[in-house]
C-alpha cells in the first residue's frame, strides 16, 4: 500500500458543478493547485493566533450571528443544496440546515464549560503539594475533506467545532458539490469569522492530497474506506491526526414484536431518504421469520407511493443520484442479486424517462451474504431484506460486516431492544428509529471496524477538535523533593515505609510505614 498520495502538478484544472436532477450547469471553478492550497494554509496559521485569542466567549457570539444568520436565509440555503446535490428540499431542511443550526445551538450552550480549564486533583500522598489543571488548546490548522451526500451539515458541524476551538480550518469540499461549500463561508465570513480563519479550497483528488501533505495540525476526513486507508497510511508517516468517518453498511433488526407498520415506514424511509445517498442508510434489512411477508409486502407498497423527481418540486419524495459512477454501482449490485436469486418486489431499474442519474427505489428480498448487496456499501436506493429464525441468529448477521457504523432494533419491549443493542458492533445503535442519531447534537458520530476512526459530533466530537495539556505547579517551590538524590539504604527504607503507608492494608500496616518514612522529610538530598 502507498504511503502518501502523489499529487500532479499540470496545468491548472476546471470543475463544473451540475444539477444532478436536470444536467444544468450551475457554476465552472478552476481547482487550486498545490501552491494555492500551501499559501492557504500558511495564512490560515498565521491567523489563528489572533483568533485564538478572542477567547471562547467572543467566538460562541460570532456562533451565534452565524446561527441567526442561517435561520433567516435557511429556505436560500436550502435551495442551493437541491440544486447541487439533487435531494428533495424538505430533506435539505431537516437533514442539513436543521442539523447545523442545532449543532451550533450546542456549541453555543456547551463550548465555554467544555473548553474551560479544569482542576486536576491529585490522589497520591507524594503530589499533594502540586496543583495540576488540564488546558484544553487548539491543534492549530484543522484540514477537512467533506463529502458530496451532505454537503452542508457534514462540513459545517465539523468546522463549527474546530472554529469555537480555537482553530483555523480549511475545506476541501467534494468537487462534485463546490457551491454548497461557498455558502458556507459567505456565513461564516459575513458573521464575523475572518476569511483566513476559514477558508475553502476547490479540486478534485489532487487538491485533497494537497492538503493532507500541507503543513495542517489534523485531518477530518468522510469518505470511502479505500480513500480513508490511503489517508490513514500517509498520515502515519509524518504522525498527523486524523478523524475518519468511513461510511457503513447499516442493519435493521426486526423482531417478531415489532410494529410491521411502523418499522416498514422507517425502513422504506431509512432507505431511501437521499436517494439511500447516506453513510446511515438502512443497507441490509433483517426481519424474524415469522413477519417477513408481510414486512415485505408493506415495504414494497409503500415504495411504490414514493414520488421521484427534481428536490425542487415540494412533491418529490426521492430525487436523483448523485451522478453516473453511483448509479452504475447501484446497478451492478442489484443485477448480482439477481443473479444470485434475488427477488425484485419493486424497482430494480433506471428511470431515463426522468433523467441520466434517476434510479428506481428498490426491494429485494430472498437476499444471502453471499451477494454483494449484503457486503459492500451500496449508497443507493435499495432495501434488501432477509429473514432471521432467532435473535441469536439476527446478531450474528448484524454483526457479519467489516463496517460498524450503526444499526436499529425494532421491537414494542424496549428493554430487549436495549439487551440486543448492547450486542451490536457499531457505534451507534437505535431502538425504534433510524439515521436521526446524526441530528442529536450532543450524541458522537462515529464508527468501529472499518467505518472509521474518532468522533464529530457533542462533546466527543470537540474533544476532537483540541489537544489537552497538563499544567502542573508546585505549591512549595522552596523544598526540594523527597525522591531526589541522593539515595541509600536508609531512603530504600523511608520509601518501602512510604508506600506502606500509601497502600498497605489495614491501620497498624500503615503506622508503621509512616514511622519508617518520617525520616524522608529531613533527608539531606542534593
Amino acid at each position: 500500500m502507498a504511503t502518501e498520495i502523489h499529487i500532479s502538478q499540470s496545468n491548472a484544472r476546471k470543475i463544473t458543478s451540475l444539477n444532478p436532477a436536470t444536467g444544468e450547469t450551475l457554476r465552472e471553478l478552476e481547482c487550486a493547485d498545490v501552491a494555492q492550497v500551501q499559501a492557504a494554509v500558511v495564512r490560515a496559521r498565521a491567523a489563528q493566533g489572533t483568533w485564538f485569542q478572542l477567547g471562547v466567549k467572543r467566538r460562541v457570539g460570532l456562533l451565534r450571528e452565524f446561527q441567526a444568520r442561517l435561520h433567516a436565509s435557511k429556505s436560500q440555503i436550502a435551495a442551493a443544496i437541491t440544486r447541487e446535490a439533487g435531494k428533495p428540499l424538505a430533506e435539505a431542511l431537516v437533514t442539513e440546515v436543521l442539523v447545523v443550526l442545532d449543532a451550533t445551538r450546542f456549541l453555543i450552550d456547551n463550548a465555554w464549560h467544555l473548553l474551560r480549564e479544569e482542576p486536576l486533583p491529585h490522589g497520591s500522598l507524594a503530589t499533594k503539594l502540586k496543583r495540576g489543571r488540564l488546558l484544553r488548546e487548539p491543534h492549530g490548522v484543522i484540514g477537512i475533506i467533506s463529502p458530496w451526500n451532505y454537503p452542508f451539515s457534514i462540513p459545517a458541524t465539523e468546522t463549527l467545532a474546530a472554529l469555537v476551538a480555537g482553530n483555523a480550518v480549511v475545506l476541501k469540499p467534494s468537487e462534485l458539490t463546490p457551491l454548497v461549500a461557498l455558502e458556507l463561508a459567505e456565513l461564516l465570513h459575513a458573521s464575523g469569522v475572518p476569511r483566513d480563519v476559514f477558508q475553502v479550497v476547490i479540486g478534485e483528488g489532487p487538491t485533497g492530497a494537497a492538503l493532507l501533505n500541507s503543513a495542517i495540525d489534523k485531518l477530518v476526513f468522510t469518505g470511502s474506506v479505500r480513500t480513508g486507508k490511503r489517508i490513514a497510511a500517509a498520515a502515519a508517516e509524518r504522525l498527523l491526526p486524523v478523524v475518519l468517518e468511513l461510511g457503513g453498511k447499516d442493519p435493521m433488526l426486526v423482531l417478531q414484536d415489532a410494529d410491521i407498520d411502523v418499522a416498514s415506514s422507517a425502513a422504506v424511509w431509512g432507505a431511501f431518504v437521499n436517494a439511500g445517498q447516506a453513510c446511515l442508510s438502512i443497507e441490509r434489512c433483517y426481519v424474524h421469520r415469522s413477519l417477513f411477508d408481510s414486512f415485505a409486502a408493506a415495504c414494497a407498497a409503500k415504495t411504490k407511493q414514493l414520488r421521484l423527481g427534481n428536490g425542487m418540486d415540494a412533491n418529490t419524495d426521492v430525487g436523483p443520484m448523485i451522478h453516473e459512477p453511483q448509479v452504475q454501482i447501484v446497478e451492478a449490485h442489484v443485477e448480482d442479486a439477481k443473479a444470485r436469486g434475488a427477488r425484485v418486489l419493486v424497482g430494480g431499474r433506471r428511470l431515463p424517462e426522468l433523467g441520466a442519474n434517476f434510479y428506481a427505489p428498490t426491494v429485494l428480498a430472498e437476499v444471502t451474504h453471499e451477494m454483494r448487496i449484503m457486503r459492500e456499501e451500496t449508497f443507493g436506493p435499495v432495501l434488501p431484506i432477509m429473514a432471521f429464525d432467532d435473535q441469536e441468529e439476527a446478531v450474528r448477521l448484524a454483526n457479519d460486516s467489516e463496517y460498524g457504523l450503526a444499526a436499529s432494533v425494532w421491537t414494542r419491549d424496549a428493554k430487549r431492544g436495549e439487551r440486543l443493542a448492547r450486542r451490536i458492533h457499531a457505534g451507534t445503535v437505535m431502538v425504534n428509529d433510524v439515521i436521526s442519531c446524526f441530528g442529536i447534537s450532543e450524541a458522537p458520530h462515529g464508527g468501529v471496524k472499518a467505518s472509521g476512526i474518532g468522533s464529530t459530533h457533542g462533546r466527543f466530537g470537540l474533544e476532537e477538535m483540541v489537544r489537552l495539556k497538563y499544567l502542573d505547579t508546585d505549591r512549595v517551590p522552596r523544598m526540594k523533593k523527597l525522591w531526589w538524590h541522593a539515595y541509600g539504604e536508609s531512603f530504600r527504607r523511608q520509601m518501602e515505609g512510604f508506600l506502606d503507608l500509601q497502600f498497605g492494608r489495614g491501620l497498624m500496616k500503615r503506622l508503621s510505614g509512616a514511622l519508617r518514612a518520617a525520616g524522608a522529610v529531613r533527608r539531606k538530598r542534593l
